[in-house]
């Protein structure tokens, strides 16, 4: 439980279902002033979550994680953006930190299962389960879930994956449930007023790394301060005005340079994967599927194949547009995931 509407509609859907509810809460991270209240894993979130568990009637328990979230999600993140990737930490919290930890709490309390107010769903059909987007096109959060192993799916209960956020919201309402007004959450739960680069200077031990910024053709045409400030496919802030349209289009920490270029710049073919890629039992290399290369991608037609080194690697039907080393590629077959793995190189 998050302390927000989603989680809260979710354990009291779950009541309406006849099953016994435990609310479960980890406490990630702590916020150095006040100002941080109302984001996504803040201190009140907590509080909001008991709150929820006390007006519908179960128990409600914190768990502290905060060192594990460091050390999976804070560190790597901060790790990423010195070494030129943009990481992708809310799937680094899904896969190390929430659902993995939630699993062996469930075994402690001796619950069977383990539900979150994800939007998405888990079919199960002649035995084989697999997880599906969810009804709600615009909150469907199965490229957060992409990872997860079928005993795993077995056991994750998805009360909202049939659900819009309006419908959840109203339920919330209507139930008078603690929080029901209660905002959605934009930002990274940890990093203040979405300055990733600040944070990351902060925490970056002396290994921020200026460099120069140049054109595609190796001209250089300014300097700057960290290649953590820069992401593929970013336009502001680059500090150098070239007359035209620019976008970042590489950023390379080992000499430092980022490189601008034009959108047509942007397009690639292809990605190389990760080594730890992860695919469902029945996917079998070469296959078709729709690929999405990060959270608020559409996805697009590709088809999956395995490289002579080994390695998994998508290729694009038609080129894709700011394909990012340390994003996370999902594949999907209609509505239901094959698995993804961590981009390590766009292919042009």
């Amino acid at each position: 439980m998050s302390g927000g509407v989603d989680s809260s509609v979710a354990a009291a859907r779950l009541l309406s279902r006849g099953y016994d509810v435990v609310g479960v809460t980890l406490h990630l991270w702590d916020y150095p002033d006040e100002s941080e209240r109302g984001r996504c894993c803040a201190p009140e979130d907590q509080y909001d979550a008991r709150r929820v568990a006390d007006h519908l009637g179960f128990p409600h328990y914190t768990f502290d994680r905060r060192e594990l979230f460091q050390e999976l999600v804070v560190g790597p993140f901060v790790d990423d953006y010195l070494a030129g990737r943009t990481p992708s930490p809310c799937v680094s919290c899904n896969r190390g930190v929430k659902l993995r930890q939630l699993l062996p709490i469930a075994d402690r309390l001796g619950a069977a299962f383990v539900a979150t107010g994800h939007y998405a769903r888990v079919v199960e059909e002649n035995g084989i389960v697999s997880l599906h987007r969810g009804r709600d096109g615009r909150k469907d959060q199965s490229y957060f879930l992409h990872m997860l192993r079928p005993d795993e799916l077995r056991r994750l209960v998805l009360p909202l994956g049939d659900a819009t956020k309006e419908e959840v919201r109203a339920e919330a309402v209507a139930a008078r449930l603690p929080g029901a007004t209660k905002g959605e959450s934009q930002e990274l739960c940890f990093v203040a007023s979405g300055r990733y680069d600040a944070f990351v200077e902060q925490r970056a031990d002396g290994r921020v790394r200026p460099g120069p910024i140049v054109t595609s053709d190796g001209q250089v045409v300014g300097e700057h301060g960290g290649v953590h400030r820069f992401t593929v496919g970013q336009r502001k802030g680059l500090g150098v005005a070239l007359g035209k349209p620019a976008f970042v289009v590489g950023v390379d920490a080992s000499t430092g340079a980022v490189t601008v270029g034009s959108e047509d710049a942007l397009l690639s073919s292809g990605a190389k994967l990760a080594d730890d890629t992860v695919f469902t039992g029945e996917v079998e290399l070469p296959c078709d599927a729709t690929v999405q290369v990060r959270a608020r991608h559409g996805g697009a037609p590709a088809t999956l194949v395995r490289a002579d080194d080994g390695s998994v690697e998508v290729r694009f039907v038609e080129p894709v547009r700011a394909v990012s080393p340390g994003q996370v590629a999902v594949a999907y077959h209609g509505t239901r995931v094959l698995g993804g793995g961590t981009i390590v190189a766009a292919l042009r």
